[in-house]
This record gives structure tokens, C-alpha cells and sequence, in this order.
């Protein structure tokens, strides 16, 4: 399957997860489009200044690929700045955070896959 640009559905999100200003999503694929259970295949735009702030992961993963820009990752307690090629992946429980800390905006591909949910 290809799925043109124009035909992926974005969305903005202030204050995600209690972190300041607004992440941009772009979903690549949504709900009944992938063979597996994926709660989230998307594009995540994240200003200077922005974030998503400290949630968990239970019964999932979340694999962060870093594309474009910097910035600081705290991953089940531990913060590291991330850029571009870094991938990160939580879950099994843990818990993560996202800041942009520089002065472009932060890019990365968001992948969440469910644990022991059946596809349609």
C-alpha cells in the first residue's frame, strides 16, 4: 500500500501530555491500515521549546526515530540528548518525555505497538 502525502490526516496537540506549546502529528497510517496491532504510525513536528511530557508505556512499546533537530529524551528516569539517527524505544512499563531543546524544530518517526491484540 502507498499512501500519498496528501491523503495522511494531521493534527495538532497543545500541551501534550502536560508538556508546553503544540506537537504536530502527521499519521503515516491510522486505525485498521496496518496488519498489526499499531495504536500510532506517525510523523511527530516538535518546536523549539515544545514537548510531550512524562507518560508510560504498559502493555506497548514506543519506538522514537530521531530525523531531524535536537533535543533531550528522559527515559524511565534518564535524560540524553538525541538527534538526528538516534532511535529510542520504551516500554514494558517504562516511561519517557521529549523537549526540544534547539533551535529548529524536532522531527521524528513515533511508532507504538500494542502487546496481544489480534489485527482484523
Amino acid at each position: 500500500m502507498i499512501k500519498k502525502a496528501n491523503l495522511q490526516k494531521t493534527e495538532a496537540r497543545k500541551n501534550m501530555r502536560g508538556a508546553p506549546g503544540e506537537v504536530k502529528i502527521r499519521h503515516y497510517f491510522g486505525g485498521g491500515e496496518l496488519n498489526f496491532p499499531c495504536r500510532l504510525c506517525a510523523e511527530l513536528t516538535i518546536p523549539p521549546g515544545a514537548g510531550i511530557g512524562l507518560h508510560e508505556h504498559i502493555g506497548e512499546d514506543e519506538i522514537f526515530i530521531v530525523q531531524r533537530g535536537s533535543g533531550v529524551v528522559t527515559d524511565s528516569g534518564r535524560e540524553s540528548a538525541v538527534a538526528p539517527g538516534d532511535a529510542i524505544v520504551t516500554g514494558k512499563g517504562g516511561s519517557h518525555a521529549v523537549m526540544n531543546t534547539g533551535a529548529e524544530d524536532l522531527v521524528m518517526t513515533a511508532i507504538i505497538v500494542v502487546y496481544g491484540k489480534q489485527t482484523t
